[in-house]
């Protein structure tokens, strides 16, 4: 998770800028001159976010993306070699990797995401990028481990042969061929992904918020389940949505043919 990056000098701005509007979250990388690279402040911010993204009813999507013409270039080494380590109790690297949010995350790639940048988008659940936006895990042309989650999500996101040339060779893949292999959600012209991303945000967020995370939760957890349990399991989270008070909304909406009102209980 970590790159020839520097880091940028003393920030005079906050490191993570937070929006909320609609039930949609937007969490900005905000460290340009550093390439967006993550130093300790910016994943305890990261962290920060997310926890409460995932406590308050009014939200229910969440949205990553950065300012700059870099998406990340993972982990910032001048503040590596002083001692840094940007990592969160819970949550590891970049406060995300390791645990992320429970309710739906869309990176919106602006430029190239690599190392642990690519790791941070590896770990959300959508991807809306630039065309000229790439990814890449070039760790082992360090002679580095891709540590940030990289390795394991890789294989599950692209064909087993084509994720381990790239994280044996390093080499970067473009947002098109991405686009084509299916990691890659939709692909915008350069300037239009946070109007793209909005937009996939505003459907999810249109959405029952209970039912939202109750689903993100059995797509995530359902291939380990036993075959013979996996009803069964998808019960344990079903059912408190259907006895929800959303769940009547939704279908007094239906009938009344109006909008829903969602209150998230």
């Amino acid at each position: 998770m970590t790159t020839e990056s520097s880091a940028s000098p003393a920030d005079t701005e906050p490191s993570l800028l937070v929006h909320d509007e609609g039930g949609v979250r937007t969490m900005t990388l905000n460290r340009p001159a550093a390439r967006n690279s993550v130093n300790l402040d910016l994943a305890e911010r990261i962290d920060a976010a997310i926890t409460e993204l995932d406590e308050r009813r009014d939200l229910t999507v969440g949205v990553l993306t950065a300012n700059g013409t870099t998406f990340s270039a993972g982990m910032d080494l001048k503040a590596f070699l002083r001692g840094e380590r940007p990592k969160t109790e819970g949550r590891g690297f970049a406060g995300l990797v390791e645990r992320p949010a429970a309710k739906p995350l869309i990176a919106a790639v602006n430029g190239p995401a690599v190392a642990g940048g690519f790791e941070i988008v590896l770990a959300c659940d959508m991807v809306v990028a630039s065309e000229d936006a790439f990814f890449a895990l070039p760790e082992v042309k360090r002679g580095l481990v891709a540590a940030g989650g990289g390795l394991l999500r890789l294989p599950g996101r692209l064909p087993y042969h084509l994720a381990m040339e790239l994280a044996l060779t390093g080499r970067t893949l473009s947002a098109v061929e991405a686009h084509r292999l299916g990691l890659v959600n939709r692909i915008v012209p350069a300037g239009e992904v946070m109007r793209a991303a909005a937009e996939l945000a505003a459907e999810i967020a249109a959405c029952g918020p209970l039912a939202v995370a109750a689903t993100k939760r059995i797509i995530q957890e359902s291939p380990s389940w036993p075959a013979d349990e996996a009803f069964d399991r998808q019960t344990e989270v079903a059912a408190p949505v259907r006895s929800s008070a959303d769940a009547i909304e939704g279908a007094r909406a239906f009938t009344e043919k109006r909008p829903p009102v969602w209150t998230g209980a």
